[in-house]
């Protein structure tokens, strides 16, 4: 059950902590205990994701490869995202989307909902992760109700990456068959996301950075985090993103808490990162977050290339996206003409079937659909 205080108290108390003096007195007998234990705390994090660590990377994917085994066995769950519209209120600087880019914008018709659903269910696929902006007025609570309707005929588990919603507003989602939610901080250090997000709702820094917990007091079965790596020194953020993982999986411990670890790519606005994080560092990223959370899904998504996706699985990745694309309607509808109306450009354009013959040639079961959603019951009872 979650107790009376949030997320953001224990930021306020980890905030000022000086990671970098920290890390100037982490020793390879440190790096070692942190390794050795079962139960992992933060300042083992901290040890984990030092420059120190990174001569322990070998150390520390075994771990990682042993724990994942373990807890999750040879699979990997794939799901597609399907973007609905790219109307967006917000100015964050970082974005394709955001409201001052010029771009095509487009929220799709429900007919246009059922042919995307369509081809990607046809593919086999039943789970899906539905994307919009931050457009309240374009892409209302009414209006993902009714797509969710649709897409309730097609697939088993519907995951959502939408703008922040009150408790109330996800308990309305969840009745109608939303089982995930995926929400990133995007910048966990306050005084950078302030500079980041100069306009709009999504500005409230502690409205975002509370909105898992809001979902998860309403009943959402599946929370997946993540920081988006680039913005700030990608140590610091893994490190809040992994601790605020922990506190989600304590505070509700009959959800599926999973954390995510996109890397920013190129887009219309020609955003530059502040931090450069390398191959390396996400592969230390990976088993840090592994060896600190034995028990929470990891999720690698297109963002990152094919060779690099194929030699990352055995080292803690559990979720992997396939068939993407960040347009809106982008599986079945032509390109927009003003600007090519793109999020952000992915990395791995494999298909859904390609992506299940590499990881079966590997070793791995692809997992297309892993839960039944309220609905089907109901309708299978009626059979």
């Amino acid at each position: 059950m979650k107790n009376s205080r949030s997320f953001y108290d224990i930021y306020k108390n980890l905030k000022c902590l000086d990671a970098g003096h920290v890390f100037k007195h982490i020793d390879w007998q440190q790096l070692n205990r942190a390794l050795s234990k079962d139960d992992l705390g933060t300042r083992d994090l901290l040890v984990l994701l030092s420059p120190a660590g990174d001569k322990f990377i070998e150390s520390m994917a075994q771990r990682a490869h042993d724990l994942t085994d373990h807890y999750f066995g040879r699979v990997i769950h794939l799901y597609t995202p399907m973007y609905l519209s790219n109307h967006c209120d917000n100015e964050c600087t970082y974005c394709g989307f955001k409201h001052g880019n010029t771009l095509e914008r487009k929220t799709l018709t429900i007919d246009e909902v059922k042919k995307e659903a369509g081809y990607i269910a046809s593919n086999g696929l039943k789970n899906i992760l539905i994307l919009t902006g931050g457009s309240r007025e374009e892409a209302p609570l009414s209006y993902i109700k009714e797509c969710i309707k649709v897409l309730r005929d097609y697939f088993s588990s519907i995951s959502m990456e939408i703008y922040s919603l009150t408790e109330d507003e996800y308990k309305e989602l969840i009745a109608e068959g939303v089982d995930g939610l995926t929400i990133y901080q995007e910048v966990y250090d306050e005084d950078i996301y302030e500079k980041l997000h100069l306009k709009g709702p999504k500005k409230d820094y502690l409205f975002r950075l509370e909105a898992p917990e809001r979902a998860l007091s309403a009943g959402m079965r599946m929370v997946n985090i993540g920081a988006l790596l680039g913005l700030n020194d990608w140590r610091k953020e893994v490190f809040f993103a992994g601790v605020h993982a922990k506190y989600l999986q304590h505070n509700f411990p009959e959800a599926e808490i999973s954390i995510s670890i996109p890397r920013i790519r190129p887009q219309v606005s020609g955003f530059e990162p502040a931090s450069k994080v390398t191959d390396r560092n996400l592969v230390q990223i990976i088993t840090a977050l592994r060896v600190f959370l034995p028990r929470v899904g990891i999720t690698l998504s297109t963002r990152e290339g094919e060779f690099l996706r194929d030699h990352l699985l055995g080292l803690g990745i559990t979720r992997m996206s396939a068939g993407s694309t960040t347009k809106v309607g982008g599986h079945t509808l032509e390109a927009g003409s003003i600007e090519d109306p793109e999020q952000f450009k992915i990395a791995d354009n494999r298909s859904i079937g390609n992506i299940k013959e590499m990881l079966t040639s590997k070793g791995y079961q692809p997992v297309f659909k892993d839960w039944v959603g309220f609905w089907e019951n109901v309708e299978s009872s009626r059979d």
